[in-house]
């Protein structure tokens, strides 16, 4: 019985030696994977990853290579995992007024790569002080107070501009008027703005861009402004407007009429078909013609002369006052010969 008592406390014990040694193994092996790892981050972060090449690429006429990576703050040698690309970036736009963009990549092992893009003039923002050369990003170019090549940069009237600064983004002190421009800088991305010659937004409930065919667009106000000269541009394309100047003039939200100039009896209104994105694909245009109404007839007053014209319009003969002139033959524009007056 003792023997049996002895063997049982022998297994207990032996079984608590081997989880206590699994335990410690435990804490062991996490103690030398902590140690690695850090050994492991620190040689990241000091010896290896450094840089040993930098590539600059993109457009930057203005600017050489090594003037981009001046800017970047960027130096051989530096780490790529301790870079803050995103401020480098910041650094290349603040400091290189014709870079419209930056990006700046880490290719491990030992490689950064810029990548640039100029700035390309596209707007002049008139306002009170003078005009403003803004970029197609909407970056401030220069103060002038000329206009910079209107033949292929329209003319943008009533902004607001709340900065004038060379460098910094253009932004009104109207929020509508913000909202109008980004949406122009976003059409604009994906098409040619040297079609339009101005945009005058002094009134942002009332836009009116105006084309270099001759063209006039009354859009309405802000809102879907990219939409909006999608759909004056599939009607302008339409057959039935196609080569001709007049008035375009939305029609509720999905209408664009036109107008033509010197032809105010007739209208084209365009009803557009869209695609899933909303973006104009089709046009179906309809013409309505109507008669020019013709002013009534107004009777002239007695101006007391007793003199007032008949029915034909030239001759004038008496009134009721009695004074016994008329002239059945009289003609009012040879009124200063006195032979054209009778007596009866």
């Amino acid at each position: 019985m003792n023997d049996v008592e002895k063997t049982n406390i022998e297994r207990q014990n032996s079984g608590k030696r081997m989880r206590r040694r699994k335990r410690m193994m435990s804490v062991y092996t996490a103690v030398v994977i902590l140690l690695v790892a850090v050994v492991g981050v620190t040689m990241c972060f000091t010896f290896l990853f450094n840089i040993d090449e930098i590539v600059v690429s993109g457009e930057s006429v203005t600017y050489s290579p090594a003037e981009i990576v001046e800017s970047s703050g960027i130096r051989a040698g530096d780490n790529l995992l301790r870079l803050d690309c995103e401020k480098a970036e910041q650094k290349i736009l603040d400091e290189r007024l014709y870079v419209e963009t930056a990006e700046v990549h880490r290719d491990f092992p030992s490689t950064l790569r810029i990548n640039v893009t100029r700035c390309i003039p596209a707007y002049n923002i008139q306002y009170a002080n003078g005009v403003l050369l803004v970029s197609r990003k909407g970056k401030i170019l220069a103060d002038n107070n000329f206009y910079t090549d209107t033949e292929n940069i329209p003319v943008i009237y009533g902004f607001e501009p709340a900065d004038t600064t060379p460098g910094r983004p253009l932004v009104s002190s109207n929020d509508n008027k913000n909202e109008a421009f980004k949406q122009f800088i976003s059409r604009f991305d994906h098409d040619d703005n040297t079609t339009i010659s101005s945009v005058d937004i002094t009134n942002e409930y009332a836009i009116t861009v105006s084309y270099r065919s001759g063209l006039i667009f009354k859009m309405g106000n802000w809102s879907d402004v990219e939409y909006k000269l999608d759909l004056a541009q599939a009607t302008m394309e339409d057959e039935a407007v196609k080569g001709k100047k007049g008035t375009l003039m939305m029609v509720g939200s999905k209408q664009c009429s036109f107008r033509p100039s010197g032809e105010a009896d007739e209208a084209v209104t365009t009803t557009v078909v869209t695609d899933e994105n909303g973006k104009p694909v089709t046009t179906t245009a309809s013409t309505t013609t109507t008669a020019v109404p013709q002013p009534e007839p107004q009777p002239t007053p007695d101006d007391g002369s007793g003199w007032v014209p008949d029915d034909g319009g030239n001759d004038w003969q008496s009134d009721d006052t009695g004074e016994g002139y008329y002239g059945d033959d009289f003609n009012y524009n040879d009124y200063q010969n006195p032979d054209n007056y009778a007596e009866q």
